[in-house]
């Protein structure tokens, strides 16, 4: 059977080198006689596993000696909580927020549970369609915190410059953009994301955070979830992910094997660039977001009548293209197009959505 091209936003496709070699060591690790799901996470093998994830994320991502990489457990929706848990145990109990969309809405949310909140600049208004422009945002210069959420998976909104917010640390949810572009670790105080969209499987959380925002947990935060704690512990302070640890460092080596991080952002680009060029040269499809705003990795688009979209999806899967329905809660239809997802398969999807339009429009 031939793979599907895997559009989903999460989990997502992983690259088929990746599976492969999983595959061959599912039940016996380098000799060890052992799967990586049999092993101790405390044990030389996993050690080394674990060890070299670390190394290969820190050279990909350019991460500064002076910041913690932590691999933790709960998805993003869990660092909502844990984030603010994290860092407004300081001198500061409030935190600036900027919504851009779903994510960041349920990001407020929970923050709200712990300290006080300002909503600093929003895209309500334009349907959450664009990124507020920074000159607008009004920023607390007493937060303890700025959060973003750097691409909106659900409405396919991306910053596509890293904001300016002076000496208050920036806190970003990369959940969805992660290792897909080069960026400049250091203009961050924290950054997290899921595995499941452009590192790995589900269950596995990365955490990058500088050093000096560490020990300012409120009295409240399990110890698991104190990123003093975690990074003093190196990870192990409970039983890691172990196999999604395991996955993502293969992940890792891969993209290393790529060319590395600058390598995968023009791949990326190209791919997009396939899939926008079309969008804005037919009037059969519409993509809502503004131009300077578009996501790379997600792109929502919507048929004239969504009395269409059961066709269009049933005629996609037949074609080998699967996961293209958009969120529950904006509707139309959705392509995500992380890192494994191929030139090929976002050519093939074009060259359906023409085909789609000729037989519809």
């Amino acid at each position: 059977m031939s793979r599907a091209f895997n559009f989903s936003p999460g989990p997502a496709a992983l690259p088929e080198p990746v599976l492969r070699q999983a595959a061959a060591e599912m039940l016996d690790w380098h000799g060890s006689g052992m799967s990586v799901m049999e092993m101790s996470h405390r044990g030389k093998e996993f050690m080394s596993i674990a060890a070299e994830a670390h190394a290969l994320l820190r050279e990909l991502m350019g991460v500064p000696q002076n910041y913690k990489i932590l691999f933790m457990q709960g998805g993003a929706i869990a660092e909502n909580a844990i984030v603010p848990m994290n860092l407004l145990g300081g001198s500061s109990q409030r935190a600036d927020y900027i919504d851009t969309g779903e994510w960041s809405k349920r990001s407020i949310q929970e923050a709200r549970r712990y300290g006080s909140v300002n909503v600093a600049a929003s895209a309500a208004d334009t349907g959450y369609t664009t990124v507020p422009p920074r000159a607008g945002w009004q920023l607390d210069p007493g937060a303890a915190y700025v959060h973003i959420c750097s691409n909106e998976t659900i409405g396919g909104v991306q910053y596509h410059e890293t904001p300016d917010v002076g000496s208050v640390p920036l806190v970003a949810d990369m959940s969805s953009d992660i290792l897909s572009r080069p960026i400049d670790v250091s203009r961050y105080g924290l950054i997290y994301a899921g595995a499941q969209k452009n590192i790995g499987p589900a269950g596995l959380t990365i955490v990058i955070v500088r050093e000096d925002l560490l020990g300012r947990s409120l009295p409240c935060t399990p110890q698991a979830f104190d990123y003093a704690v975690v990074a003093e512990h190196d990870s192990m302070f409970n039983t890691p992910p172990t196999w999604a640890i395991y996955i993502a460092g293969l992940v890792f080596r891969w993209l290393k094997d790529q060319g590395g991080v600058p390598a995968m952002a023009e791949h990326n680009r190209r791919k997009a660039a396939v899939l926008y060029d079309y969008l804005d040269a037919t009037s059969f499809y519409t993509s809502p977001v503004a131009r300077d705003c578009r996501s790379l990795m997600n792109v929502p688009f919507r048929l004239p009548d969504p009395a269409l979209d059961a066709a269009f999806l049933k005629g996609a899967e037949e074609r080998g293209m699967v996961q293209l329905k958009g969120h529950r809660i904006v509707g139309g239809m959705r392509a995500s197009l992380y890192n494994a997802m191929s030139l090929e398969g976002v050519q093939a999807l074009v060259a359906y959505m023409k085909e789609f339009e000729a037989r519809n429009g």
